[in-house]
């Protein structure tokens, strides 16, 4: 015998299987009618995606055809993966690859943890005065164009009157041309882009997360006898992992895709064999030469492996902190 629980919901089970498909329109119309106003606002970033980002898509064929712009894309004729074959074997390559992932990960084990940090320093900053002007000299360089940037850098790197020469000069050093020098390119980049200019800005978002973080575990652990720096690795830092997990994820995904503009700026024919990245091959084949599959094919190929690797971090991070973008 049944009890009457098991009728009751085997009866409810039936009822809503028997429900009209017109009443289910009808209860989800009178949903999307309720919140109409916040569909609405939904519209204009969904027309921007579909414009922006999805509309273009339809241009990735050029990487696996010989375009012309006089044939457009539907007369250009079809090369299957000749691109990509030449770009493969390509003799900038690997160097491209290298120099790209090289940059990406420096920035990643250098640049990435020094946000974290002042996020935690200006926690801890007891002088609201004090806290504000630093917080606000570190945010500045995020405003600054990065074509001003590296005007102030290329200055003050300048080989006859720039400072550090001349600071070199007065000390009884030789003079250096720091930007035509290969091995200091990465150094002189990830330091200026990644580390001056945005760290104060990215740090926004963590002191965003150490606003969440619950008093009452900082006066526990009080009480258990933590001092600063315990309540700093155990409360701290545990309660903002999931926000520093995605921002890792996102910069993960990102490894492939170096700014070229900043490159571009900074970079000189001396020092293309640490600067040169796949981003500027792709501006010098795709605008300078006119070789438009080719350079559809080398950012198709960016877009994979970026892809991959964002899968990757999410899947890494979802198994060491239980947080991810999915």
């Amino acid at each position: 015998m049944e009890s009457n629980e098991t009728v009751l919901a085997k009866t409810e089970l039936s009822k809503a299987r028997r429900t009209p498909a017109r009443s289910r329109f009808k209860e989800i119309r009178k949903r999307v009618l309720g919140d109409r106003h916040l569909y609405l606002m939904l519209v204009p970033f969904v027309l921007w995606y579909l414009i922006f980002l999805y509309k273009p898509m339809y241009g990735l064929q050029i990487a696996f055809k010989e375009y012309s712009l006089f044939k457009g894309i539907s007369g250009s004729p079809w090369v299957g993966l000749d691109n990509f074959r030449e770009f493969f074997s390509g003799p900038y390559f690997f160097r491209n690859l290298k120099n790209t992932v090289l940059i990406s990960l420096y920035g990643l084990l250098f640049a990435f943890p020094i946000p974290i940090a002042l996020a935690l320093l200006f926690n801890e900053a007891k002088n609201m005065l004090f806290r504000k002007f630093v917080q606000t000299f570190t945010y500045l360089p995020h405003f600054i164009s990065s074509v001003v940037v590296a005007g102030i850098v290329t200055n003050i790197l300048a080989p006859n009157n720039g400072l550090v020469n001349i600071l070199l000069d007065r000390i009884g050093l030789d003079k250096v041309y720091f930007l035509t020098i290969p091995e200091y390119f990465r150094t002189i980049y990830i330091s200026t882009f990644d580390v001056w200019k945005e760290a104060g800005f990215n740090s926004i978002i963590y002191i965003a997360a150490l606003s969440g973080v619950n008093p009452t575990l900082y006066e526990a652990a009080v009480i258990d006898g933590a001092n600063r720096w315990k309540q700093t690795w155990h409360v701290t830092l545990p309660a903002i992992m999931p926000t520093i997990a995605v921002m890792l994820i996102l910069k993960v995904g990102q490894m492939m895709d170096v700014s070229f503009e900043n490159i571009i700026l900074m970079y000189q024919p001396a020092t293309y064999e640490t600067s040169d990245i796949i981003s500027t091959y792709v501006y010098r084949a795709g605008l300078l030469e006119g070789r438009y599959g080719l350079a559809t094919a080398v950012g198709l190929f960016n877009a994979a492996v970026s892809l991959v690797l964002v899968y990757m971090a999410n899947r890494f991070s979802k198994k060491r902190t239980d947080s991810g973008l999915w």
